[in-house]
């Protein structure tokens, strides 16, 4: 998210939500090293239904500028340990366009499908899409920033249909795409959908505009104001009705405003969610949000909300991503309720990730996010990104799997889409989230996620196939599994993920460790027909 360069500080603020920010860092009481805590009885049969989320619910982002090339994220020195320097030292390095025929890249891809690509970010707010006869074009006419080649949209349907994902975009809002009055116009978005169609391809779903909420640093007109989004999306409604009735329409998009300290800060040409969905009026078919838990090191010369690799495992940081999910949800019930929730974009940290956002540590907010968002009504999340950027789930230079890869590509085989109440509400070092098991009728998997520094206990009545997912290093971007180093074998060949016999009874999960347990035979009538993906 380029925006984030243009945050302000953030000027001290409470409310309801900023005050349960400030709670969750109170300290609970430390229990003896090494000993387990007490145990908690899972059975799985009982289990009530508490929800479903897409088929498509764990999806990624590949942004617009990977698709087109262009100034990306700058990826950081070895042992990065602090900001990179502000004094004549950019962020961003220019990135050419990502080969999206790559064939390491499709079947990593494809092993997470079905899934959402979205192709969007701040740099789709301003692109332009050529005509055949200007298609050579090298620079973007007046009122754009940059030009999306038709061959590169072409390789992003061809990597779709590859990989089993649906598109899901957001469309150019800058200068060059409306009229002398500052009327947005449907020129530029009617070519590109055009054009799409011609090659057989869809889009899934949209966003009228990248992070409306920062309008002002997004590439909106100078002084866009919630009335003329208002009025612009009212003809983005009337443009897709006619033209892409199959198309769900997102909104607004905007980013973590979570009136809390580590939230984004208004800035000048800021608009806040709510005035954007007074202005608008019906049209949404599902409410998407962004977010992001802090800045990365990347920003904090910017003097942008921090993190550290220390607090990583904490039960506050883990947590913002329910605080702002509930923001959001707070807005989508006064002004579109009932309407579906939607993270279109969120990582570790904005500006890019911080550098251990691929290790190990960061797979901790990854699963935990998931688990906490399904069970709280979230039915699609999507990780940003893919392969660019320290927060990719692919290495950007070499396509391997990062830690988060391996996290994801375990949920997607062992979490489905009926969400389970797992008893226990995330505290004190102790996650436990359920799902049905894909393709088993009345299976269970539960995710336990121990981000304490003691080992905990739960007590499984049924025998279970057990996945454990700890650490080689501090620093690794690699995990192992039932203590196995995961890595890609010859061609590119994905490991055999295959769990180990957990008997019933007691379950030690040892410190900072996260572990799945499946349940072929667990017996839960919510279960039953499940489909296998």
């Amino acid at each position: 998210m380029r925006t984030i360069l243009a945050f302000a500080a953030r000027a001290n603020r409470t409310s309801v939500l900023g005050m349960a920010a400030a709670l969750a860092l109170l300290p609970t009481p430390a229990m003896p090293q090494g000993r387990p805590a007490s145990t908690n009885r899972i059975d799985v049969a009982s289990l009530p239904l508490v929800g479903t989320v897409d088929a498509r619910f764990q999806s990624y982002n590949v942004e617009m500028a990977e698709v087109t090339g262009g100034q990306f994220w700058k990826p950081y020195p070895p042992a990065a340990a602090g900001a990179l320097p502000s004094t004549g030292t950019t962020p961003f390095e220019y990135r050419a366009p990502i080969d999206l025929a790559n064939a390491r890249l499709r079947k990593l891809a494809r092993a997470l499908g079905p899934a959402y690509l979205r192709v969007s970010g701040t740099w789709a707010n301003t692109i332009y899409f050529p005509d055949e006869q200007d298609d050579a074009v090298s620079s973007p006419p007046p009122g754009f920033k940059s030009v999306l080649h038709r061959a590169q949209w072409q390789g992003v349907i061809d990597f779709a249909r590859a990989t089993d994902a649906k598109i899901v975009t957001s469309f150019a809002i800058g200068d060059g795409a409306r009229d002398k009055g500052g009327v947005w116009t449907t020129d530029q978005a009617a070519r590109w959908v055009q054009f799409t169609r011609s090659l057989g391809g869809e889009i899934a779903a949209a966003e009228f505009m990248n992070e409306p909420s920062l309008a002002g640093i997004g590439g909106a007109p100078k002084g866009y104001t919630a009335a003329d989004y208002g009025r612009d999306f009212r003809i983005f409604v009337a443009f897709v009705r006619s033209t892409l009735p199959h198309m769900a329409i997102l909104g607004p998009g905007s980013v973590t405003e979570v009136p809390a300290p580590w939230g984004i800060p208004p800035l000048p040409g800021s608009i806040p969610s709510a005035a954007l969905l007074a202005a608008t009026g019906p049209g949404i078919d599902a409410f998407s949000y962004h977010h992001y838990g802090a800045a990365s090191l990347r920003c904090a010369a910017m003097h942008m909300p921090q993190t550290s690799a220390a607090d990583a495992l904490s039960e506050e940081w883990l947590a913002r991503a329910s605080l702002t999910r509930a923001f959001y949800a707070d807005l989508r019930d006064r002004y579109t309720p009932g309407k579906p929730l939607w993270m279109t974009e969120g990582a570790d940290a904005a500006c890019g990730g911080n550098p251990w956002s691929g290790t190990f540590r960061d797979s901790f907010r990854y699963l935990d996010q998931l688990g906490r968002l399904a069970r709280e009504g979230v039915e699609v999340s999507m990780h940003n990104t893919l392969a660019a950027g320290s927060y990719s789930l692919l290495d950007q230079e070499t396509l391997s799997p990062k830690a988060n890869y391996w996290s994801a590509l375990l949920w997607h085989r062992l979490m489905g889409s009926n969400v389970l109440d797992a008893g226990l509400a995330p505290t004190n070092g102790l996650h436990l989230y359920a799902h049905c098991l894909p393709g088993k009728a009345g299976g269970v998997t539960l995710l336990a996620i121990n981000n304490g520094k003691t080992a905990r206990q739960i007590r499984m009545p049924r025998q279970s196939l057990r996945y454990t997912l700890s650490s080689p290093g501090p620093a690794s971007a690699s995990v192992k599994l039932n203590g196995r180093l995961l890595e890609l074998g010859a061609n590119d060949t994905l490991p055999d993920l295959a769990g180990t016999t957990q008997r019933a009874g007691a379950v030690t999960l040892a410190p900072e460790t996260i572990t799945f347990l499946a349940v072929p035979s667990g017996g839960n009538a919510a279960c039953n027909g499940v489909p296998a993906f």
